[in-house]
């Protein structure tokens, strides 16, 4: 990644929280912690963010704090071809009339493509997922009732007795921060509180992540591994990743990059 491009990314980053660590950002980038910290020294002598211990912090620290994470708009640019072959793979699986619960993410978002020509019902804590469903497909689209997170996208209630619980579906497709041996792994607890309620509602738990996602790592954990159906994944699986989900008894799809255009190709 380009240092401008990082830069970019960086500034973006700690405008979303009050401060964000040095390992985030190497998430958020692929590069090395030294990287980092020498992005964070430059940009701190430009005055464009304030260095802090461990991490950096924005000048004008904004007045509402968000959730933990990373921004919808800036997950958006990153490994678009892996999750679109994903999200086309975890299409696949529905068929029409299906009742179906999909999870606010940038990969999940991802789905609303291959959706457009589909008729299902779609439960979403998502924003746009919804709003482009409802422009661009006949699928019946429910949106879950709360607040609704600007920069994560996402809306999430804080009551236990919410329209969520009143929802069955099929199959419930989400993404994640990580995942490891420990199970799905998520950064805010707001987001692990809304996603247990949804998952309690849907037969089967279809993961999508993108091969870097089994490099990633967060403090809390979402589910074990044992609760997930399906996962989802590009062919840059480490070997070890994908050994790891067959000994815990999870189906594993490799989604083929590509396929979708191919498969154009050969139609014309």
């Amino acid at each position: 990644m380009h240092e401008s491009e990082r830069h970019r990314l960086i500034l973006s980053a700690v405008q979303d929280r009050p401060v964000v660590s040095v390992i985030d950002l190497v998430n958020l980038t692929g590069v090395s912690e030294a990287t980092i910290r020498r992005d964070i020294a430059a940009l701190h002598m430009q005055k464009k963010l304030r260095r802090v211990r461990g991490g950096a912090e924005a000048i004008a620290p904004p007045q509402f704090v968000g959730l933990a994470g990373r921004t919808f708009a800036v997950n958006e640019t990153i490994r678009i071809k892996e999750k679109q072959a994903i999200a086309r793979a975890a299409v696949e699986l529905c068929a029409d009339g299906e009742p179906i619960i999909v999870n606010g993410g940038t990969t999940t978002f991802q789905m609303v493509h291959p959706l457009a020509s589909r008729r299902l019902q779609v439960f979403t804590n998502s924003f746009p997922i919804a709003e482009h469903l409802l422009k661009h497909s006949k699928n019946t689209v429910m949106l879950s009732g709360g607040v609704l997170y600007r920069e994560q996208q996402i809306i999430l209630s804080p009551f236990d007795n919410d329209v969520t619980r009143n929802f069955y579906a099929r199959r419930m497709f989400m993404g994640a921060q990580g995942l490891g041996p420990l199970g799905l792994m998520e950064a805010d607890p707001l987001i692990i509180q809304a996603e247990h309620k949804l998952i309690g509602q849907a037969d089967e738990l279809v993961v999508l992540v993108d091969s870097s996602k089994f490099e990633s790592r967060s403090s809390l954990v979402l589910c074990p591994l044992e609760r997930i159906d399906t996962v989802i994944t590009d062919e840059g699986i480490p070997d070890r990743a994908a050994a790891m989900l067959e000994a815990a008894d999870v189906n594993l799809i490799v989604a083929p990059l590509g396929a979708g255009q191919q498969e154009e190709e050969a139609a014309s």
